[in-house]
């Protein structure tokens, strides 16, 4: 794998070249590559994070469930929303594509989420990690219309319909596990 192929790629999918879209689309030998797009991205993005929750004293047990979290969330929801997209824009909207040109064309239009990892800046990080999240949702509507061969219109409701699925569906788990964390960050403190 080409380090610098494959950030180029990255760079191309964040300004919104419509030829990169098309280029991942078809070229089935970069399913790795997207992938690991989506793991750099999701590794980078959850240690600033991780750092972040350090420098703002939640605690370390806390702080690592958090990482882990991020981490596993942040590969499985790249699955979650590929799929789901595929779904919404096959059966809802007609596009015509396979999975794996979304798992393609999202995993390069996941790269803005790498600003999350500016979140060990104080005020200024996590407005850096919304930023890259409302710009990835925008290189995946991109990604969506390109692979889906559909239009403008069908890929923001797409990526809407996906997103917000995604979010109600991390925020129920999040919760469950976070419920969880809060009991063994609380029962780690009074250990101290």
């Amino acid at each position: 794998m080409d380090f610098n192929a494959m950030l180029n790629r990255v760079i191309r999918a964040a300004r919104l070249d419509v030829s990169l879209y098309n280029e991942v689309e078809a070229d089935t030998s970069l399913n790795r590559e997207a992938l690991t797009v989506v793991i750099i991205v999701t590794i980078l993005s959850a240690v600033g994070g991780f750092v972040g929750s350090l420098l703002l004293r939640v605690g370390i047990v806390p702080a690592i469930l958090g990482l882990a979290w991020a981490i596993i969330w942040g590969i499985a929801g790249y699955y979650v929303w590929a799929y789901l997209t595929w779904y919404i824009g096959t059966r809802v909207f007609k596009g015509t594509a396979e999975p794996d040109e979304l798992l393609r064309t999202l995993g390069y239009a996941y790269g803005p989420r790498v600003l999350g990892m500016l979140a060990v800046i104080p005020c200024v990080g996590g407005i850096a990690a919304l930023i890259g999240a409302i710009w990835s949702l925008v290189t995946g509507v991109f990604a969506v219309r390109e692979a889906l061969d559909t239009t403008t219109g069908n890929a923001v409701i797409t990526v809407l319909i996906g997103w917000a699925v995604l979010f109600i569906v991390s925020l129920v788990v999040g919760g469950i596990l976070g419920a969880g964390a809060l009991g063994i960050g609380a029962l780690s403190g009074s250990l101290q």
